[in-house]
């Protein structure tokens, strides 16, 4: 009997000690409160890698510890726009190519940032193109076409979106209807802005800023730090939610430098989106409970890097078209949570990850 009990009592111990070490684990690991989502509109891994050779310092996008790749084919085509993308991305559902927040039978689909409305966190769009642009609206609206700029400004009032900025102001106030769709958010309580120092005086509340009457400039043609300064002002916004936030923020023009086949214009777009990422991703270290994401919602150019210089931070590529192509695209992720988004996986996934780490069960 001694023996049995002898044998019997290092077996508790190491049992005992399993099932503490994994209840301090269970217990330590951070509750996501937080989801910020960074598209790089067009951003393939070599118009990445492209960025990473020429900038004189590592990218923030270096910095995240898990990588993927989803695919980005849509319901009707191989090739995916950006409206079919986006809707994928926001909604977790593939559909036709130009449409926008909703299935390839018409019926609307509700977004990641509605879900999160519904269950009472803070939400925000920000993007470098105009706020009614195919990515974007693919978080706030639903119509058949993505060209619907008037009808997808007005969906903006079916939402209680928090914070958003970019560009489009036309499509709130040049309207065929004649309304001004501005003055309508200013009733609701939106404070509105047309500049980013205005937007910055805000210490809490609702915001709209439109700061161009359709798209914002290039980088290079003067955008500045917009990108990551209403990163910076939208997260302070969000931040003042006590039940958490979601928001996604768009470097939109990464896939307008593909379209032109401009090796600069992909480049400078990307660094500047990466600083706009840098601006996530320094709030979520301080944060602990905040989710980033960066991915793309397609390839753009068919970028091939065809010769450079890793010294002299040169880079020498080659276009294959003036449109999307069908690759595989990265996705990036840092912060509780982010073990979920390695592997390969489709687009729509990477909103089915999102809600359940949010716990965003449709009501």
């Amino acid at each position: 009997m001694k023996t049995r009990i002898f044998f019997l009592f290092p077996a508790v111990l190491i049992l005992i000690s399993v099932w503490s070490c994994q209840t301090v684990e269970k217990e330590t690991v951070p509750e996501v409160r937080n989801v910020i989502l960074l598209i790089g509109d067009g951003m393939g891994t070599s118009q990445l890698y492209a960025a990473m050779v020429e900038s004189e310092t590592p990218l923030f996008m270096e910095r995240f510890p898990v990588a993927g790749f989803q695919k980005t084919y849509s319901f009707s085509d191989y090739i995916t726009d950006s409206a079919a993308s986006g809707t994928a991305l926001a909604t977790g559902k593939k559909t036709r190519n130009g449409m926008i927040g909703m299935g390839p039978d018409s019926v609307p689909v509700k977004s990641i940032l509605e879900l999160a409305e519904d269950h009472g966190l803070a939400t925000g769009l920000v993007a470098t193109a105009t706020i009614t642009h195919a990515t974007p609206a693919s978080f706030i609206a639903h119509q058949v076409n993505r060209n619907m700029y008037e009808e997808i400004a007005a969906d903006f009032l079916a939402t209680e979106v928090d914070v958003f900025i970019g560009g489009g102001k036309n499509h709130f106030t040049r309207r065929k209807d004649s309304l001004n769709l501005l003055t309508e958010l200013e009733t609701r309580g939106y404070f509105l802005a047309g500049s980013l120092e205005e937007a910055g005086e805000l210490e809490s509340g609702k915001l709209a800023c439109l700061l161009a009457p359709g798209h914002l400039p290039t980088w290079s043609e003067g955008r500045g730090d917009m990108l990551p300064r209403a990163t910076e002002i939208a997260l302070n916004l969000l931040n003042r939610s006590e039940t958490g936030f979601f928001i996604m923020i768009e470097g939109s023009q990464i896939d307008w430098g593909g379209h032109d086949n401009s090796l600069e214009y992909v480049v400078n777009e990307t660094l500047d989106f990466d600083r706009a990422v840098g601006k996530a991703l320094s709030f979520a270290e301080k944060d602990g409970h905040t989710l980033v994401v960066v991915t793309a919602d397609h390839e753009c150019g068919g970028l091939t890097h065809v010769g450079g210089n890793i010294a002299e931070h040169r880079v020498e590529g080659h276009f294959s078209t003036g449109d999307h192509t069908g690759v595989m695209v990265p996705v990036l992720a840092f912060g509780p949570g982010a073990e979920k988004f390695g592997g390969i996986y489709d687009n729509t996934d990477v909103f089915m990850k999102i809600r359940n780490l949010l716990n965003l069960e449709e009501e």
